[in-house]
C-alpha cells in the first residue's frame, strides 16, 4: 500500500502558491513528509541527516544570508540543495527570485514556487494542510453531526436509526457533516477530524424514503465539511434484560487511531426523541470538559459519593 500523499497541485490551489517553474505537471509530484524544512544548516555547508522528502522554504533569513556570500560560493551551497532533489522549494516573504533559483530548478527538475505571505505564516498554513492531507485515516459506518459546535459520532447496526436521527438534528438547527461512511483522520496526537468522502458529501439514505441532498433540501447551513470528533454515541436496540448506566458517573471510552474519545451507549426504543438525548448529551459532555459533573454533585449533595465509589 502506498503510503499516504498530496500533489502539488491541491498544495497549491489552497495555500495560493505562485508556480515559478515545475518540470511537468503539478498533480504528479507528490509530497509524502508533513513535516516542513528551512535549509539553514545546508546552505551553510552542513548536510548531514538532510531530509529530501521534506518541502523546503527559503525565507527573509536564508536569503539575507545567501546574499552576504560570494557568487561561486552562493552557487555551491544552493547546488547541493537542489542536488537532494525536494519535492519543491519554497520563496516566502516576496523574496526577490535569484538567477540561481531558476537554474538549478530547471537542472535538477525541481519544482519552484513562491508566496508573498511572511515565512511564519505560509508555513503554518502549508504544515496544517500536510497534516490533514496525510494523516493517518479510517472509515467507519456511522454518522457524524454537529450539535452545539460539538462533534458527535453515531455508531450502531444499520437500520437503528442513525440517518433518521440526524434528519431530525438538521430539523432542530444543527448540521450534518457525514452519513453512512465517515472518514476519520488523526491530525494530532489528541485530535480526530471526521469528515465525508467527497463522493458522497451532504448525501443521506432513509429508508422507504430513498436518497436525499441535505444540502439542497435545508440549505447550505444544514452541512458541514468536516469536524473534530468529540464524543461518540453508540445506539442500540433496547435490551431489557441489559443493565445501562443511570447516573453517569461511569466513564466509557472509544478509541479511535489511538485517541480516546468520551462513549455513550444509549438504547433506542419506539417514542424515545433520539434527537433531544443527543443535544443533551452533547450540552452534558461540554460541561464535563468545563469540570462540572451534575451526577457528581447530587451524590455529594446525598451524601452518597463515599458510598458509590467505594462498591
Amino acid at each position: 500500500m502506498e503510503p499516504f500523499n498530496v500533489s502539488l497541485q491541491k498544495l497549491v490551489e489552497t495555500t495560493g502558491l505562485n508556480v515559478l517553474y515545475t518540470p511537468d505537471p503539478l498533480a504528479g509530484h507528490k509530497v509524502y513528509s508533513a513535516e516542513v524544512n528551512r535549509p539553514g544548516l545546508v546552505l551553510a555547508g552542513f548536510y548531514q541527516y538532510f531530509d529530501n522528502d521534506r518541502l523546503q522554504i527559503i525565507g527573509l533569513t536564508e536569503y539575507s544570508y545567501l546574499m552576504d556570500l560570494d557568487g561561486q560560493k552562493r552557487l555551491t551551497h544552493l547546488e547541493k540543495l537542489f542536488s537532494f532533489q525536494p519535492p519543491a522549494v519554497i520563496l516566502a516573504h516576496g523574496i526577490p527570485v535569484l538567477p540561481e533559483f531558476e537554474a538549478l530548478a530547471r537542472r535538477y527538475a525541481v519544482p519552484l514556487l513562491a508566496s508573498w505571505e511572511e515565512t511564519s505564516g505560509m508555513m503554518s498554513r502549508v504544515i496544517n494542510i500536510l497534516n490533514i492531507e496525510l494523516a493517518p485515516r479510517i472509515t467507519r459506518h456511522g454518522v457524524l453531526v454537529e450539535v452545539y459546535g460539538e462533534g458527535i459520532l453515531l455508531l450502531g447496526d444499520s437500520g437503528v436509526g442513525k440517518s433518521e436521527t440526524a434528519i431530525e438534528l438538521v430539523k432542530r438547527g444543527h448540521r450534518l457533516v457525514a452519513d453512512d461512511a465517515v472518514e476519520l483522520r488523526k491530525t494530532s496526537p489528541r485530535t480526530v477530524l471526521g469528515a465525508a468522502p467527497a463522493n458522497i458529501r451532504h448525501f443521506v439514505e432513509l429508508r422507504g424514503l430513498g436518497i436525499i441532498n441535505v444540502a439542497r433540501l435545508f440549505g447550505a447551513g444544514a452541512v458541514k465539511n468536516s469536524i473534530e470528533v468529540e464524543m461518540v454515541v453508540q445506539l442500540e436496540p433496547w435490551d431489557r434484560t441489559k443493565s445501562y448506566d443511570r447516573t453517569g458517573l461511569e466513564n466509557e471510552m472509544y478509541d479511535i487511531l489511538g485517541v480516546k474519545f468520551p462513549s455513550l451507549t444509549i438504547p433506542v426504543m419506539p417514542g424515545r426523541n433520539l434527537a433531544i438525548v443527543l443535544e443533551t448529551a452533547a450540552i452534558n459532555n461540554r460541561q464535563k470538559e468545563m469540570g462540572y459533573n451534575a451526577a457528581k454533585e447530587l451524590l455529594d449533595s446525598l451524601g452518597l459519593e463515599d458510598d458509590i465509589t467505594t462498591r
